[in-house]
């Protein structure tokens, strides 16, 4: 197909056409997709979801393949858990709804997420204190250098916040499953998210069971309009635009006391970048009739229905000033830009 308009392909509505459009639904078709674009010297960008793209307006000069793999292998294991490997092009949340409703324990916290399996350990996908890495045994690739599969165990994933190698590398691999392994039982990993813990009744590091658990963080991130719905504008998001920054201490002992903060390992802070936001004076709803913060969550940046990619990105930029104006820190963006791009410090 060419021609066809990429704002009907990502979260946010925006996005020019594609030079050439091909969708894939075989494991193998996608592999020599790949490879014949490889061959020829053809741009390509890989599309699932959607979820975490910001495409110019001028669209993509090359071939957009639009991964529509699908399958779900499930196998018990020795130690009573369940190993299930997914194809990429299988829809996120669809899954953990699965394994919420056969008593899959790990990934129940990740509900609501937007996007496709595939896309979550290249991201290492997080919220209310989970990750994929946590889950996740092996990452079965198609390697463009190698111009062969490769299996990539956990442990050389490069697991990160909100990265892996794969995010690293972003033209050498293409997702082709990915291999996760459950815990089974009726209740939930330890609740590690303090929000997550008060609204089911537990203690930081208790239990709720598994259904508990999907259904509260559903009503947190519908309230916060991350849950997608093509009637709430707050929706039309990449949900959140910036990552939260990781300080070194002497950086994060300058911000004001009340600033939300988190000692890491690595003996850096992590601080949250909502509330660098919104103390920068980019509260709820700032913006203008087309592209605005979203009226529910900071660190969304939302099409009102007659955005272009311009004045997305332009309000994205105008944050990233603001906040570094007011206090010294720098936030990156966490979606992917495509033919567009930030400012740079």
């Amino acid at each position: 197909m060419t021609g066809a308009p990429l704002a009907e392909h990502t979260t946010l509505r925006l996005g020019g056409p594609a030079r050439d459009f091909v969708q894939v639904v075989h494991e193998s078709e996608l592999i020599e997709t790949m490879a014949r674009g490889d061959e020829s010297g053809t741009r390509i960008l890989i599309l699932a979801g959607g979820s975490n793209l910001v495409v110019s307006d001028d669209g993509f000069p090359g071939t957009v393949v639009h991964i529509r793999t699908s399958g779900v292998d499930v196998d018990r294991d020795a130690d009573g858990g369940a190993k299930v490997t997914v194809a990429a092009g299988e829809n996120w949340d669809e899954l953990v709804a699965r394994a919420v409703s056969q008593d899959w324990v790990g990934i129940e916290a990740l509900s609501g997420i937007p996007g496709s399996v595939g896309a979550t350990p290249i991201q290492n996908v997080g919220a209310y204190g989970q990750e994929v890495a946590e889950t996740v045994t092996s990452v079965r690739c198609w390697d463009r250098a190698a111009r062969t599969i490769r299996t990539v165990a956990a442990g050389e994933c490069g697991f990160g916040y909100r990265t892996s190698r794969f995010k690293k590398d972003p033209t050498r691999y293409v997702v082709l499953t990915v291999t996760f392994r459950f815990g089974l039982g009726d209740l939930g990993a330890p609740v590690k998210y303090a929000e997550l813990a008060r609204n089911l009744g537990v203690q930081p590091g208790g239990q709720a069971s598994i259904r508990q658990v999907r259904d509260g963080v559903l009503a947190l991130r519908r309230k916060k309009g991350m849950v997608l719905d093509d009637a709430d504008h707050d929706t039309w998001s990449t949900g959140s635009f910036f990552t939260n920054p990781f300080l070194p201490v002497e950086a994060a002992g300058r911000l004001p006391a009340d600033a939300p903060r988190w000692d890491q390992p690595d003996g850096t802070t992590k601080i949250s970048a909502a509330w660098l936001i919104e103390h920068s004076g980019f509260t709820k709803g700032y913006g203008n009739d087309r592209v605005r913060l979203s009226t529910k969550h900071t660190l969304a940046l939302t099409n009102r229905g007659g955005a272009t990619t311009k004045d997305l990105v332009t309000l994205a930029s105008e944050i990233q000033a603001g906040v570094l104006d007011t206090f010294g820190v720098w936030l990156v963006n966490e979606p992917v830009l495509v033919g567009c791009e930030l400012p740079r410090p």
